[in-house]
């Protein structure tokens, strides 16, 4: 029979915390670093991690590294125990049974999607990992968004990498924690000469990745509330808190804008809406794009609201406030007609007058 958490007493409360405590110490943990580009920085977060565990007196030990590290990371790693790779036919592997026989506390893993030797217990690292979980070792690793096998052709599609080896969604949602190691949005997606060129490029593609590491991690978090839910016989009813509203202008990048919002609001489930501020003596070629745009958040599905006003900035953030928005999504570029009217900067006015709201620019 399902319950109400709110009717249970201190002692019941007391009771189930305890009994999760210890499955959850029978069965060990994981937890992951979740990197959304290369360089980020992940590998250092990590073994940074295992570095203050020790200091503190925790027992740690680092089962797998990457083939290649920086002094950084190598830093760390002398002030580390390494449990050392075996050697299995023509290539390596994390040595699983000797980190059972040793079973540390907790055991660092630096890139999960490895795939294995043939002849090994497991074909995947991923799978090792979960063999650590169930003989109750707490287990901290790592990997990159394009080696989630769900996730790997949109990736692909950003930075044009193809990659073999992943993980499934599944066993991301299987972490107990995940953390994002982020970025400052001009470290370069790539470390060759021939890449250092293209800033703005890189910076994109840097916040589509970003945002999709956002976009899982929240997903996960899902997941895990709903599982919680669920096995406690808790019903529970979500309503929607996140709002988008999408400004749309003659030359707005109508793809990058539609995808983004649906992808937003299928993980979230949040409401949408469509806003034009009418502007007056629009050229033919202008009426025509706006119109096809419009249609194409129509045909999706999402409404549209004409709205008009002499100050563009003002007449959407007045629409916005009225609709409790939280996230705004406009396309600005200099030559932008919704804008000309306005004196200042537009996109500045909108950002500082938008308490409340997340506010998204769309390069057009």
């Amino acid at each position: 029979m399902s319950h109400d958490l709110a009717r249970k007493t201190p002692d019941e409360l007391l009771r189930e915390v305890q009994a999760e405590e210890e499955a959850a110490a029978a069965k060990g943990h994981l937890k992951i670093f979740l990197g959304y580009a290369s360089g980020v920085g992940k590998s250092f977060r990590m073994l940074d991690e295992a570095r203050r565990r020790r200091e503190r007196g925790q027992d740690v030990v680092v089962g797998a590294v990457q083939p290649k590290v920086t002094p950084e990371v190598e830093a760390l790693l002398s002030k580390l125990e390494v449990i050392p790779i075996r050697s299995c036919g023509a290539g390596t592997a994390m040595d699983v049974d000797a980190i059972i026989r040793r079973h540390p506390a907790v055991c660092f893993i630096d890139g999960l999607a490895y795939d294995n030797p043939p002849g090994l217990r497991n074909p995947t690292r991923w799978q090792d990992v979960q063999d650590l979980v169930k003989s109750g070792i707490k287990v901290i690793g790592s990997v990159n968004i394009q080696y989630i096998d769900e996730l790997r052709l949109q990736v692909e599609a950003i930075t044009g990498k193809h990659v073999t080896q992943a993980v499934p969604i599944s066993f991301i949602k299987s972490a107990d924690e995940i953390e994002i190691v982020d970025a400052p949005p001009e470290q370069p997606l790539e470390r060759t000469p021939a890449e250092q060129v293209g800033a703005e490029i890189r910076a994109q593609r840097l916040s589509k990745l970003r945002e999709l590491a956002l976009v899982l991690a929240a997903d996960v978090v899902e997941y895990q509330l709903a599982d919680y839910l669920k096995r406690h016989g808790i019903k529970q009813h979500f309503a929607t808190q996140e709002r988008i509203l999408v400004c749309i202008t003659p030359r707005a990048n109508i793809h990058e804008m539609l995808q983004t919002t649906q992808i937003i609001a299928a993980k979230f489930h949040a409401e949408t809406v469509v806003a034009y501020v009418k502007q007056p003596d629009l050229s033919v070629a202008d009426q025509d794009a706006l119109e096809a745009k419009l249609a194409a958040f129509q045909g999706a599905g999402i409404p549209i609201q004409i709205l008009e006003g002499a100050d563009a900035v003002e007449t959407l953030l007045e629409f916005a406030k009225s609709r409790g928005i939280t996230q705004l999504f406009i396309g600005h570029t200099q030559q932008s007609s919704l804008w000309s009217r306005i004196s200042g900067d537009p996109v500045d006015k909108l950002i500082r007058c938008s308490q409340g709201m997340d506010v998204r620019i769309f390069p057009q």
